[in-house]
């Protein structure tokens, strides 16, 4: 077996993403030496971290109070951000999560989210407030944001990773790229002291950090853990994400955290070419104007409320709607009314899924499906809609359609032509299950004793999210729990 001597190295992070960095940053500060360890090779760096559109939920006492942590911008004086506190977020993780959160680790999430963010930005990270993805533009000129989450990384996800590289190298931290780890390497007590590659090469250390994400890439754990179906989800972001270092834990006897059963899945653009692990197009391939709109499936009927709340709390768990649909594919429909008010990022590239035409007729015939039972699906919601309420998408503003299932938000007739018919599936982003460990990501078995020399942060720690998650609250676990590895590692 080949050996690698790395004597030298007190900390091994597994996984170049937002979490795997800033374990790095915070061992670094400690004086650590640290080896980054990234499964992609540098043009394929940055984990699910670099699709990302970078949104960060951190609480706040509004925009004075993130004047300080974010770029300037001429249109802060014409913005409102509405206070965001840690009982909202603490709220929204048990709200989503239906009480799946672990309560332990949400109270280190909530309190130690905004603390976690400063500290980012102290060392070069930037930050920004998210106008084109959290807030709409009103008459009056002013933007009013919705939602809780207000704040992003500059350059998105491409941003954040290119930020967190430069300042680890600057920090002294070594990062090897196309170094695919396979297994954790333990001494004569059972402790962790180092990892072994996919070519037999072992490295060593006093502790490693597994950074490397849950299991989403592999269709099939993803269809042994979360059931039949789940094989055929399009994978949104990192090939690489493929549970070996959770396998790893677990033969070592690490107990399992959170729902192994359920994961992170959005609408996902069906039909465009290469809609997996685009690096090009990144996040852009979600479709997250929905709540405007509504939903048909093959059939042409509605199978869920597009506007049950904000996106932020139901795009997550709606690509899992659409896997057990016929197909696993459905359809957003807007009219020419709704079109403008489409995210422009995700809506107005060329060549994605779309079919556009003059009557709904004719536009059940472009996607294929039944036109009587579409048309009686569109005629039935415009019916229903309470029109003496007022359309206002910054607001849950109740105005219902009073159809099965109801939509209980910003319901607007599709009754204008042009229609538009945008064609979507599931598209996985991260599993919610990984391994148990304690609040510091110490990996802990099923008696509660920890492994020794074994930490977990990211996607690979387990507990925090079930069934669903509030938008921007997996890169804040991200940062919070790698920085909180690093410190002990």
């Amino acid at each position: 077996m080949a050996e690698d001597d790395t004597t030298a190295i007190d900390v091994i992070v597994v996984g170049g993403g937002n979490a795997g960095f800033s374990a790095v940053h915070a061992a670094a500060e400690r004086g650590r030496r640290v080896l980054l360890l990234e499964r992609g090779e540098q043009n394929e760096a940055g984990g699910n971290s670099f699709y990302t559109a970078g949104a960060t939920r951190v609480p706040h006492d509004g925009l004075d109070d993130l004047r300080p942590l974010v770029q300037p911008d001429d249109r802060h004086d014409r913005s409102i951000v509405p206070p965001y506190s840690i009982d909202d977020f603490r709220a929204d993780l048990v709200k989503v999560t239906e009480g799946g959160n672990d309560p332990d680790l949400t109270e280190v999430l909530v309190h130690e989210a905004r603390p976690t963010v400063e500290w980012l930005a102290s060392l070069g990270l930037k930050y920004r407030l998210m106008y084109e993805r959290q807030a709409y533009d009103r008459p009056d000129g002013s933007y009013l944001f919705w939602g809780g989450l207000h704040i992003g990384n500059v350059g998105g996800g491409e941003g954040l990773i290119a930020d967190h590289t430069r300042v680890a190298l600057a920090e002294g931290a070594e990062i090897r790229y196309g170094q695919h780890v396979v297994d954790l390497v333990t001494g004569d007590a059972g402790e962790v002291v180092g990892v072994r590659l996919a070519d037999g090469t072992e490295l060593y250390a006093q502790t490693v950090v597994i950074a490397s994400g849950g299991f989403e890439a592999s269709p099939t754990l993803r269809e042994a853990e979360m059931g039949a179906g789940w094989q055929n989800a399009k994978v949104r972001g990192t090939p690489f994400n493929t549970g070996e270092l959770l396998e790893a834990g677990l033969r070592l006897g690490a107990a399992r955290g959170g729902d192994w059963t359920t994961c992170h899945s959005v609408q996902w653009d069906a039909f465009t070419a290469q809609n997996e692990s685009n690096r090009e197009l990144t996040n852009r391939l979600t479709r997250q104007s929905y709540p405007l709109g509504i939903l048909v499936n093959r059939e042409g009927a509605r199978f869920l409320d597009e506007g049950a709340d904000f996106r932020n709390y139901t795009y997550a768990k709606y690509g899992r709607e659409i896997l057990a649909q016929p197909g696993s594919v459905a359809w957003q429909i807007f009219d020419e009314t709704l079109r403008p008010m489409l995210r422009t990022e995700e809506y107005d590239m060329p060549g994605i899924s779309v079919e556009t035409a003059d009557t709904l007729e004719l536009l059940a015939e472009k996607i294929g499906i039944p036109v009587e039972p579409f048309t009686r699906t569109v005629t039935e919601f415009n019916e229903s809609i309470d029109r003496s309420v007022a359309f206002d998408p910054t607001v849950k503003d109740g105005r219902r359609a009073a159809v099965q299932p109801p939509k209980s938000n910003w319901a607007s007739p599709l009754e204008t032509g042009p229609f538009y018919a945008f064609g979507v599936t599931c598209g996985i982003t991260f599993t919610f299950g990984g391994l148990k460990t304690d609040t510091h990501g110490r990996v802990l078995r099923e008696d509660g004793t920890e492994i020794p020399g074994l930490f977990a942060c990211g996607e690979a720690l387990g507990g925090l999210f079930s069934k669903n998650y509030p938008g921007g609250s997996g890169l804040t676990a991200g940062m919070v729990f790698g920085r909180r590895a690093g410190q002990l590692a």
